[in-house]
């Protein structure tokens, strides 16, 4: 099990899958950054200054020994905006690489199948006279009159 853990962590995919996973970890910040800091204001600002992160329900209030419970669908409603802006983006991305993999491989040289031939007249002509050749004679109308 060691042995295939370490063919497993040592490939180059590996390798290459922990770079996105951390260069994504930053991208998911600024993403999130751009979402609270500049798109939710705007949503606040046409809402009539509704603060989206404000926006909860209060299942129970706080006290002075326990805190208030509460469902805090405004943070949820920001955190599907930030999902949404990460997977258009990494669509693009994914979407650019396949393109530029396509026009990376050299096109395929389209093969043109060409039509059989037809017999000329000529070819024709002789394998009707071979076939007459190789056929049962035929017996003449004149003998078959006399019998």
């Amino acid at each position: 099990m060691w042995e295939e853990f370490k063919k497993f962590a040592f490939k180059g995919n590996v390798i290459d899958m922990a770079v996105g996973v951390v260069v994504g970890g930053a991208f998911s910040t600024i993403v999130n950054s751009l979402v609270k800091d500049i798109i939710m204001p705007v949503f606040g600002f046409i809402t009539a200054g509704m603060d989206f992160s404000a926006l909860k329900v209060v299942l129970s209030e706080a006290t002075e020994t326990k805190p208030e419970a509460a469902i805090l669908y405004g943070t949820f409603i920001q955190n599907i905006i930030s999902f949404l802006i990460i997977a258009f983006s990494i669509f693009m991305v994914v979407k650019g690489i396949s393109k530029a993999a396509s026009l990376k491989k050299a096109p395929e040289p389209e093969v043109i199948e060409e039509a059989p031939k037809a017999p000329t007249q000529e070819e024709l002509l002789a394998e009707i006279r071979d076939l007459l050749k190789t056929a049962t004679p035929v017996p003449a109308l004149s003998e078959a009159k006399e019998d």
